[in-house]
């Protein structure tokens, strides 16, 4: 070996650091490229799919791969309907919130897209075929459509001028009252017209469709008054209240449930610290067969730990084990992770709360937001559950494919995107991280290629290195052979190194 390691001359490490270096940069940029394709490492893929196999290893794509394509139409469904936007329940008000912030920071915190979502909600919830029957609603009919806020408010004044228009009310109560005291007195108005017109349309709904349509317009309008009513009384601190004015709003009309009322009432029961009308609420609207969201997964979570996190230790945990009701807080947070994995981040304040968009995405940033802005103060007050969430805060990682819930869906990004703020940060899961072979890679290219600049600068002393290094790396083979040499007959060991 001393005498192969001395005929290498230091052309030799020249050409081989830079061949180490050439081979291993070809193999990077292949990394690479694979892994902004596909998603995922070259390497790592056929080592798990090839060679796992070979040595006995499992496979656990196996049984899902056969799953997700017995179900394969059944999931494209759920994820086109996971990917549905929803008319926030918690939206805040433009006049008295949205433009209060955007006069401070100099920032608008809706995006077009958003407001023009609202827009058509307002068109569908406010307006009907036979307003061009009545001048003021076919005034209110033009000003929903219309983009400018300016023209829509100059048009509900216009509005009132001609009748005690009740869409009027609601167009300047929520965006031109600067205080939510004024948006209230301006909705109570609204009320009084809006539960006129409502009357009024009820005794004629059965004349026929074009009186049924006017019907299911008044009482979309008569709703909305009244939830935006109590959302009022609770953002002026008359939470009680606003849960009286919801339980009754709900009991009124039961099938209104596309207005996600219960959500607004769980948030109010948690202010009062309600616990025992907060589960009884869960118990209706957590149900299988009803649509899930990140209120609901999470105040069931919440009131989990809340039984378990003032006394919870993950060190004695370890050692006792997990009682029943931790682990009833641990399945309970676990499945409110994997339904929406951004909402922690925002609760542990890892990062900052934005103001909710007037739209969100279930499982999405935007809904994660939007929850997190009214409950963090409700987390809080429950001693020790952010200290038990904290522990969950890695968990969504391993969860891509969906053990509670359908799998993640993979247009939340764009759909955040054209929801939340240029200014945000959007929040993407699953996130694609660099896989270990290409960033192993891109270090072994590195450091060859800076063995081949070096070498070539200096190859006399960077031979003496080498040669120290091998010498250093086979001394124990060398030591080894010696021993065996001393230990074996000459004869034998002859008769070893010929054959």
């Amino acid at each position: 070996m001393s005498m192969f390691l001395n005929t290498l001359t230091p052309k030799f490490y020249v050409a081989l650091t830079g061949t180490s270096s050439l081979i291993s940069g070809l193999i990077l940029i292949f990394e690479w490229w694979y892994f902004r394709k596909y998603g995922t490492s070259f390497i790592e893929q056929v080592s798990v799919s090839h060679l796992r196999p070979l040595l006995g290893g499992v496979d656990n794509n196996s049984s899902n791969n056969s799953n997700s394509s017995n179900g394969d139409s059944d999931s494209n469904r759920q994820s086109v309907s996971e990917c549905k936007v929803w008319r926030n329940p918690l939206n805040l008000f433009r006049g008295a919130e949205y433009n209060r912030y955007t006069w401070v920071t100099g920032r608008e915190p809706l995006t077009y897209y958003d407001m023009n979502l609202s827009a058509q909600d307002h068109q569908t919830f406010f307006t009907c075929d036979s307003d061009h029957l009545r001048p003021a609603d076919a005034i209110m009919q033009k000003a929903w459509r219309e983009r400018n806020p300016q023209a829509r408010i100059s048009a509900a004044h216009e509005a009132l001028e001609i009748n005690e228009c009740a869409t009027a009310y609601i167009l300047l109560a929520e965006e031109e009252a600067t205080t939510i005291a004024e948006a209230e007195k301006l909705f109570k108005q609204a009320l009084k017209a809006g539960d006129g017109c409502y009357r009024r349309s009820q005794q004629l709904q059965h004349h026929g469709s074009q009186y049924e349509a006017q019907h299911r317009r008044d009482t979309n309008v008569l709703v909305y008054i009244k939830r935006r009513l109590a959302m009022c009384a609770r953002r002026l601190g008359r939470t009680r209240e606003a849960v009286k004015m919801m339980r009754d709003l709900m009991k009124e009309f039961p099938l209104l449930s596309m207005f996600n009322i219960h959500e607004n009432l769980l948030e109010a029961l948690l202010e009062l610290q309600a616990y025992a009308d907060v589960q009884a609420v869960l118990a209706k609207y957590d149900d299988i067969s009803l649509p899930k969201s990140a209120t609901i997964c999470y105040t069931a979570a919440l009131l989990k730990a809340r039984a378990v996190s003032d006394k919870f230790s993950p060190e004695a945990a370890s050692r006792r084990g997990l009682s029943t009701a931790e682990m009833n807080a641990v399945e309970a947070i676990h499945r409110a992770v994997e339904f929406n994995p951004h909402v922690p981040k925002y609760l542990l304040e890892m990062k900052s709360l934005i103001l909710p968009p007037e739209h969100i995405l279930k499982r999405g940033d935007s809904e994660a937001i939007a929850y997190a802005f009214f409950h963090l103060a409700h987390w809080k007050r429950v001693e020790g559950a952010l200290n038990l969430l904290h522990s969950f805060r890695m968990i969504p990682y391993p969860l891509e494919k969906g053990h509670l819930f359908y799998p993640y869906p993979i247009c939340t990004e764009t759909a955040d995107r054209e929801l939340l703020p240029s200014f945000h940060e959007v929040s993407v899961y699953p996130k694609k991280e660099l896989p270990f072979f290409i960033l192993f890679t891109a270090g072994l290219c590195s450091f060859t290629a800076m063995l081949a600049l070096l070498t070539h600068q200096f190859p006399e002393l960077m031979g003496v290195f080498a040669k120290a290094f091998l010498s250093t790396l086979f001394a124990p083979l060398n030591f080894v052979m010696e021993k065996v040499e001393s230990i074996l007959p000459s004869s034998l060991w002859h008769q070893l190194t010929r054959i």
